[in-house]
């Protein structure tokens, strides 16, 4: 296996073509959650990705299961809970952002544990690949992600910061699990309000322990600090239709560039091709070609 990705997924409720949520809506069912969205696109992209997490036994954890299956996913880590349900989340695409409604509370994947990830670890991967969210559902699920990344391997940690889901303690345990990781993914704005940094190097001086540190800023440009230097590349110009999903799709290139050794600008490049792709969409996710003919795309 290339990737194995670990963290929640729920089922995204959101109105077709980026419409409005009102009575007459028309709704797209589909899987919502940032590690499966990594390990999809990067399944999209040609390499070998599994998902591990806790769905509820319900046809939601179907419907979650089956789509993944269907790009490519590998879930025979999945756990199905009888106790728990799978979770659900309502996107509201409106002129100034979209807006998002959760109802995870209680949800399956809230119970991860340790021994979780122990089972899930025991499956060798070239890299490992979570988030914040995960961290932020419950204390069990807190120590799992612990657990995961301070385990053996190469761990790569999407900072993806939700307010909603943290009390107060955000900015130290984030920050401890970025210095732990081998990888970091993290937007300019969003360092900016967890920990007052100003810029990408502000970033880097705070998170100085990841090998491999990408600020994304946004519609602007991607700075990635490598062993190899500082690296910049402009962000692609496209006519969003749903931002939701873009910060997933931009780990998913990078990571492919870097599971398939490319130079440190593709890496970047390739981050903002599929991020470009979701942002044209409705939905967190974009049908990707293989990595190989996205680069003969970029020249």
């Amino acid at each position: 296996m290339d990737v194995l990705t670990v963290g929640e997924t729920m089922v995204m409720v959101t109105p077709e073509a980026g419409g409005r949520l009102v009575s007459d809506s028309r709704f797209l069912l589909r899987p919502g959650g940032a590690e499966s969205n990594v390990a999809a696109l990067l399944a999209r992209l040609g390499h070998k990705a599994a998902w591990a997490s806790a769905l509820g036994v319900d046809p939601l954890g179907d419907l979650v299961l089956d789509d993944l299956q269907r790009h490519g996913v590998d879930t025979s880590l999945v756990r199905r809970d009888e106790r728990r349900p799978t979770a659900v989340y309502f996107k509201d695409p409106t002129p100034d952002g979209t807006r998002v409604y959760y109802y995870r509370a209680g949800s399956a994947a809230s119970a991860i544990t340790t021994a979780d990830i122990a089972h899930w670890t025991a499956h060798p991967a070239r890299l490992v690949h979570v988030s914040g969210i995960t961290a932020a559902l419950s204390e069990e699920a807190r120590e799992a992600t612990r657990a995961l990344i301070r385990g053996p391997g190469l761990v790569s940690f999407d900072v993806n910061h939700r307010p909603r889901l943290w009390h107060g303690d955000a900015p130290e345990v984030l920050r401890e699990l970025a210095q732990d990781s081998d990888i970091v993914f993290v937007g300019r704005d969003e360092a900016e309000a967890l920990w007052g940094t100003s810029d990408a190097e502000s970033v880097r001086e705070l998170l100085d322990r990841p090998r491999y540190l990408v600020v994304k800023d946004a519609a602007i440009e991607a700075v990635s600090f490598t062993p190899s230097g500082v690296h910049r590349a402009p962000s692609t110009k496209v006519d969003v239709v749903d931002a939701v999903g873009a910060g997933d799709a931009f780990a998913a290139g990078w990571l492919s560039g870097f599971l398939d050794d490319r130079d440190e600008l593709t890496r970047l490049r390739l981050g903002h091709y599929a991020a470009a792709r979701v942002l044209e969409s409705p939905s967190d996710f974009a049908e990707l070609p293989p990595a190989a003919d996205i680069i003969g795309k970029l020249g």
